[in-house]
């Protein structure tokens, strides 16, 4: 049977049976409908349930370079999930956010990203796992209130327990939603199985503001396009020991400014001016890029320092990094404690040069990890975070 035009199919139906609702009934769900319309979209084709050959990238990595926590594992299950996983798109939300730019750029590619891949299926009985097509950015673009994006995510989702079963089945455990937003966690309140049981993949991923660890998965914000050339086989040149430059809207970002401003080995600004060519060469000439947490949600501080081959230096106590089940972070980066902002020079003047130079080159190594492609390529960003999602699916319990 053909499949009804996206201009005449209704975006919100009644389920079978819809006929014997009384009309207060019927009265409630129009009103619902009018208060997630701003939701709604013409759909479009998706792709087809046919997997198509990787697009782009190397099809193997280098496994002696020690930057993963076991190869061997990353890889067999990386190729199981590009033969077996398929997504379901539930239609309405938003296709994708007008812009892929700016340090939200994730969630657009993301959402460009799902719909370029071979995962999406156009049958829900075939699917793992079941996306949320929700574009917090998109939204607060359009003016609408934290608050309203809320409320339009809660009624959205109770117009797809109406529409289709699949929610019902497991409580929204095999479900997941994308945001790279401010809002992100906040944006999910109004529907408590949201929180509790789907897969929420953000980049506010600080877990003392509500992310929860191994269910949640940490997105990586990285700020697009990139202005310059990616950092790598230049240590000679790095010469300042540690830099960092941005807002003191944290307690350990405050910490930071008041005990290292006016270093002379370590460059430390309280400095509101992104992007221009000084900081960029920076970035270059240093050694260490300080990435201090922020009081609630992240920055493109550490996806800077991974590009242009700043070792990155992460001070924050409850922040999930991205793709900690597959990369072992201890090899590109260093890790600290917020307590540690006294001895912050000591710590980095103690690292031996051979130890600098061997962080520095995995550094380089996965830098294409956190890269964002259109069409996606193997092993980048949007596969990665894939993978992170398909590991979650084989802990849900029907």
């Amino acid at each position: 049977m053909m499949r009804p035009s996206a201009a005449t199919r209704p975006r919100i139906r009644l389920p079978g049976g819809g006929c014997f609702f009384s009309s207060i009934a019927v009265l409630g769900l129009l009103v619902m409908y009018q208060n997630i319309r701003f939701f709604s979209v013409k759909l479009s084709s998706y792709p087809s349930d046919t997997v198509k050959a990787a697009v782009g990238g190397e099809d193997d990595m280098d496994p002696s370079s020690g930057v993963y926590h076991s190869w061997k594992v990353f890889k067999m299950n990386y190729e199981e999930m590009e033969r077996k996983l398929r997504v379901f798109v539930y239609p309405g939300g938003h296709r994708t956010p007008q812009r892929l730019t700016g340090k939200y750029a994730s969630e657009g590619f993301f959402f460009k990203n799902i719909r370029e891949s071979q995962f999406v299926t156009l049958n829900p009985d075939k699917a793992h796992l079941f996306f949320l097509p929700v574009s917090c950015h998109k939204l607060r673009g359009q003016g609408v209130s934290w608050e309203g994006i809320t409320n339009g995510i809660r009624n959205y989702v109770r117009a797809l327990m109406l529409r289709y079963p699949y929610w019902n089945r497991t409580l929204g455990a095999d479900h997941f939603f994308v945001t790279c937003h401010d809002i992100s966690l906040r944006a999910t309140e109004g529907v408590p199985l949201l929180v509790k049981n789907s897969i929420r993949v953000v980049c506010s991923s600080s877990y003392n503001n509500g992310f929860i660890p191994h269910k949640d998965v940490a997105l990586p914000q990285v700020r697009l396009p990139f202005s310059y050339p990616a950092g790598g086989n230049d240590v000679n040149t790095r010469k300042t020991l540690g830099f960092w430059a941005g807002r003191t809207d944290s307690n350990i970002r405050s910490a930071l400014t008041t005990v290292w401003k006016g270093d002379a080995e370590l460059d430390i600004q309280n400095s509101r001016k992104n992007g221009t060519s000084v900081k960029h060469n920076k970035f270059y000439g240093a050694k260490f890029c300080i990435c201090p947490g922020k009081s609630e949600v992240n920055s493109p501080w550490i996806a800077d320092s991974i590009r242009y081959g700043c070792v990155p230096v992460i001070m924050s106590d409850y922040y999930d990094l991205p793709f900690n089940d597959i990369l072992d972070w201890r090899k590109f980066s260093v890790i600290l404690k917020e307590s540690d902002v006294h001895r912050l020079k000591h710590i980095l003047q103690n690292i031996s040069d051979a130890e600098f130079v061997a962080l520095h080159q995995n550094l380089v190594k996965v830098q294409r990890h956190f890269m964002w492609n259109t069409p996606p390529k193997r092993y980048d960003a949007f596969h990665l975070v894939m993978y992170e999602v398909w590991l979650r699916h084989h802990v849900i319990k029907y």
